[in-house]
């Protein structure tokens, strides 16, 4: 429900690598990977404080939906908060995920952005994609997904109260959104 821009912590997006190939050869193209903001901290945003914790929304700064957007921040993760707090963790060639941090968290799930402020949007009519993903360490059981999802390129900035929008993970919606 934040949907205010964080700025206690500077948001250091891992870095990747995408090709786009041809019969004529591949370019590559410099894209970062963005954590959704259901991972992120989430304060009231002239604070400290938690909006959301083990006992639900925060009653003074989330009474309502429109009264949580404009009270409550979302923050950045700097490039060692991926690694140690979410797991995410840059490699030459991608990134490497573990599925349980020390510290406790489970699972993450990242988007492509152009390395700004805007999701890349793919655009895959008629084209082929492919993507490396190495499960020889996943445990019998565990889910690797990736897969694709309509979601505005800003994330929904600049709308509804957004001011975080893609820089910051927000705008997912699948089929549990109205």
């Amino acid at each position: 429900m934040a949907q205010q821009a964080g700025t206690v912590t500077p948001e250091e997006s891992p870095h990747i690598a995408i090709q786009h190939c041809t019969a004529a050869g591949c370019q590559t193209e410099e894209a970062s990977l963005v954590l959704d903001a259901n991972w992120r901290w989430v304060h009231n945003a002239d604070g400290y404080e938690n909006c959301f914790d083990e006992k639900g929304w925060h009653p003074s700064y989330c009474p309502d939906p429109d009264t949580c957007k404009q009270n409550c921040a979302v923050e950045g993760v700097t490039s060692a908060g991926y690694a140690s707090t979410y797991g995410i963790h840059e490699e030459p060639g991608g990134v490497k995920l573990d599925f349980i941090t020390k510290g406790g968290n489970v699972g993450s799930r990242l988007y492509v952005t152009d390395g700004a402020e805007s999701y890349k949007m793919f655009k895959l009519l008629n084209k082929e994609f492919t993507i490396d993903v190495d499960t020889s360490t996943l445990h019998c059981g565990m889910n690797g997904a990736a897969y694709f999802i309509e979601m505005d390129a800003k994330g929904g900035k600049g709308v509804d109260g957004n001011n975080a929008g893609a820089k910051f993970g927000t705008g997912y919606c699948d089929a549990q959104c109205p």
